[in-house]
């Protein structure tokens, strides 16, 4: 019985995590009938749905949850014992998969791997970039990026970035018919950009600090995108004001493209923190990506 489910198991568990037939098909490498097939299969011997269908989305039932939950680990700890076996080799070998924002991946990961991934021909790495907060045992990841204060509770966590400054800015076409704000109050009279996060599906809250005083401050305007970079475009294109990274508005400050409000208030973050599982340490090629990806400032 295990012999004919593990392949199965790992079909679905593929389409859980992408949430999707399409894009689990793709990465795997099989057509999206076959791996429908198979996931049909699985649940007629379990007597069991372990995913619902609709039209636009696939999404696992409590069923499928509950195998999300036990059985994903499972199988990640064997691709983990696999890829230890790489110390009998005379190199590192191994896939690394790491969950990101695209911020994250062009501000700290992409360069790095431009100087890593020639030094270890055999070491593979994924990088999906994503704004949920994911469980990365579930959804077979072998570490995830997020502020330092956000790694949850059990993990290792090292920095991989300094600290880092958020802002509000607005094109000088817009404050050409308006007053600069002096307070986050003082939004409530301005066009904002918002960013949905897709764990929650809430809109998420712009956060000040000065002296004693910290505000969030739920804001509104005509657009809401899902990634910081559709909003740096939204404010450069005079949308309204958006809320971002002191590091990927600075060029737009430089050249005037973009001016920086409120920045008094705005606050300071500890920086970006690659996370994982102890046991996650026992691939050599993981752990040599994350001594590349150590931030030594």
């Amino acid at each position: 019985m295990l012999r004919e489910n593990a392949n199965d198991l790992l079909a679905f568990l593929a389409v859980a995590r992408e949430r999707s037939f399409t894009k689990a098909a793709a990465k795997s490498g099989v057509s999206q009938s076959a791996l429908s097939h198979t996931v049909r299969a699985l649940e007629a011997r379990l007597g069991l749905r372990l995913l619902t269908r609709t039209t636009r989305s696939v999404s696992p039932t409590e069923a499928g949850e509950r195998l999300i939950r036990k059985v994903g680990p499972l199988f990640q700890e064997i691709e983990i014992e696999l890829a230890g076996l790489s110390d009998l080799r005379d190199t590192p070998a191994g896939n690394i998969r790491i969950s990101a924002t695209d911020h994250v991946l062009d501000l700290i990961i992409r360069p790095v791997l431009k100087k890593f991934l020639p030094k270890y021909p055999d070491i593979s790495v994924e990088v999906c970039c994503d704004y949920s907060f994911v469980d990365i045992a579930a959804q077979g990841f072998d570490a995830g990026v997020r502020l330092g204060e956000d790694v949850a509770e059990g993990m290792i966590a090292t920095r991989i970035g300094p600290d880092m400054r958020m802002c509000v800015v607005g094109s000088a076409a817009y404050f050409a018919q308006r007053q600069l704000p002096d307070t986050p109050r003082a939004l409530t009279h301005h066009l904002c950009n918002n960013l949905r996060l897709p764990t929650n599906g809430g809109l998420y809250a712009w956060e000040f600090a000065k002296n004693d005083e910290v505000i969030k401050a739920r804001v509104k305007g005509q657009v809401t995108y899902s990634g910081v970079y559709q909003l740096l475009h939204a404010a450069v294109d005079g949308f309204g004001l958006s809320y971002l990274p002191l590091d990927l508005v600075a060029p737009y400050l430089a050249t005037g493209r973009l001016i920086q409000v409120l920045e008094d208030w705005s606050p300071q973050f500890a920086g970006f923190h690659l996370y994982y599982p102890s046991r996650r340490q026992s691939s050599p090629a993981f752990a040599l990506l994350v001594e590349a990806l150590r931030y030594k400032g």
